[in-house]
């Protein structure tokens, strides 16, 4: 095989010549004892330790010869995994290069830094000048309120600090990472105040099982993905951000929980939250428990998961939040009435939603045998069946586990009162409910008065019923 320098490189002695070869101290080298991969050029011999993707591996080659001992230390990208703090120290002291394309480190989860520890190491790796950084690390859960600072890398495009149970905070001195567009932060306690402002050209923002967010501020012009992953509670979110695409929540709704948010370009968005039910109250007779948020298809929708019960001990009112979410057209409610009257709430929470184009009502099962007790403040507002609200671009209405009870008649009757351009709707009845039953009647007498809407009547296990 010939090479660019001219030299010649052998992979092997000819098939002839193995067992002369087994004599040899070496079976890369000739009868001279030259040992012809050593003698390549460094940029060779560079690119053979690029391929064992691990500085740890890259210098062991050092055994191999005098001519290997420190070429690792002039690598562009270095991955540093399984090793302990104290060779971690060793080697990145001794790597010659300070603009390197990458660096990689990883701590065996067996190891705990101190906060101090955590913030030399930031301090060496910044001076390395990675363009791309990586770096995992435990550190000690008795140093959870001590702060770390993170020092300026002044050519990182891409950062991701995984450093579990530590509090990271930006550098004392100032300054900004004017190149940086993904941050990714894990694990840890983070000062929300330099997650943007100091990131002029930030993109991409991961923020994954951080913990004392409070309320999520990000005011970005540049800001294009955002991630919030986490298993703490958040006050809220407020959010400007233009060219944002894409947005994806999953976190836990604190009793405070504001919104505010601005994003016109969102195409992508996911949004899941777990709500405090006992402290946080909607409408009169409910609690939120989960709110789903959702792009389907360019279209917006939103779930909400209620129950129904005493009124909490609280003065909040989740419906003003609930305007100030993306405009949706989709409505998912899962609803557990716990025997009350939900007619009222589901009419309170319309008339802030008088712009979706789908209703879907999923009503739970009852688990066990409930009632209103006298005077039930569910049932107090009385004049719910007789209001009217506009609600002119609704097409299409599905209700499952209806059981036909009073009150679910009158609400399916406002329904139809207030979607006049309504064209599809279906009712899945509950179990209990015969196609024989009164309720089933009734039902089906609704239908038939409204025959410019296509209506579907389905038992609870699929089957179909015929009215017309």
């Amino acid at each position: 095989m010939e090479l660019r320098s001219g030299r010649t490189l052998r992979l092997g002695p000819p098939l002839g010549a193995r067992r002369r070869c087994r004599q040899r101290t070496c079976p890369c080298c000739d009868t001279d004892g030259v040992d012809h991969i050593s003698g390549l050029p460094d940029d060779l011999l560079f690119q053979v330790l690029v391929r064992l993707r691990c500085a740890r591996a890259a210098a062991h080659t050092s055994l191999l010869s005098r001519r290997w001992r420190g070429l690792w230390r002039h690598l562009s990208e270095l991955s540093f995994r399984g090793i302990t703090p104290g060779a971690l120290d060793t080697a990145l002291g001794q790597v010659a290069r300070t603009d390197l394309c990458l660096l990689d480190i990883d701590v065996p989860e067996s190891h705990r830094y101190s906060a101090a520890g955590v913030a030399s190491l930031l301090s060496t790796a910044a001076r390395l000048a990675p363009v791309v950084l990586s770096v995992v690390v435990r550190g000690d859960i008795n140093d959870h309120d001590i702060p770390v600072e993170v020092p300026i890398f002044n050519r990182a495009t891409s950062m991701k600090l995984d450093v579990q149970n530590l509090y990271l905070i930006p550098p004392a001195q100032g300054g900004e990472f004017t190149v940086l567009e993904k941050l990714s932060i894990s694990s840890c306690q983070v000062d929300r105040g330099f997650l943007v402002s100091q990131c002029p050209r930030l993109r991409v923002l991961e923020l994954s099982h951080c913990w004392r967010l409070g309320i999520i501020m990000v005011h970005s012009t540049t800001i294009e993905e955002l991630v919030i992953d986490g298993n703490g509670w958040i006050g809220g979110i407020d959010i400007a951000a233009p060219a944002l695409k894409k947005f994806t929540m999953s976190t836990y709704m604190d009793w405070d929980f504001n919104v505010s948010f601005l994003a016109p370009m969102v195409k992508d968005l996911s949004w899941w939250c777990l709500c405090d039910f006992r402290n946080v109250g909607l409408s009169e007779m409910g609690r939120l428990c989960h709110l789903d948020l959702w792009m389907e298809k360019s279209t917006c929708g939103l779930g909400l998961t209620i129950e129904m019960d005493i009124p909490p001990d609280t003065d909040r009112d989740l419906m003003k939040q609930i305007a100030q979410l993306p405009n949706f057209s989709l409505l998912r409610l899962y609803l557990l009435p716990r025997g009350h009257v939900f007619g009222a709430m589901i009419l309170n929470l319309l008339g802030i939603c008088t712009t979706i184009r789908s209703l879907k009502l999923v009503i739970a099962l009852p688990w066990m045998d409930n009632a209103c007790l006298q005077n039930c403040p569910c049932d107090q507002l009385q004049d719910w069946r007789n209001q009217n609200i506009s609600l002119m671009a609704l097409e299409e209405v599905a209700i499952e586990n209806l059981q036909g009870s009073g009150h679910e008649i009158d609400f399916v009757k406002l329904v139809f009162r207030c979607a006049p351009l309504m064209k599809r709707m279906t009712v899945k009845l509950a179990p209990e409910v015969l196609p024989s039953s009164r309720e089933c009647k009734e039902i089906c007498d609704i239908f038939k008065a409204n025959p410019s809407v296509k209506c579907y009547l389905y038992s609870s296990c699929g089957e179909q019923f015929v009215f017309a």
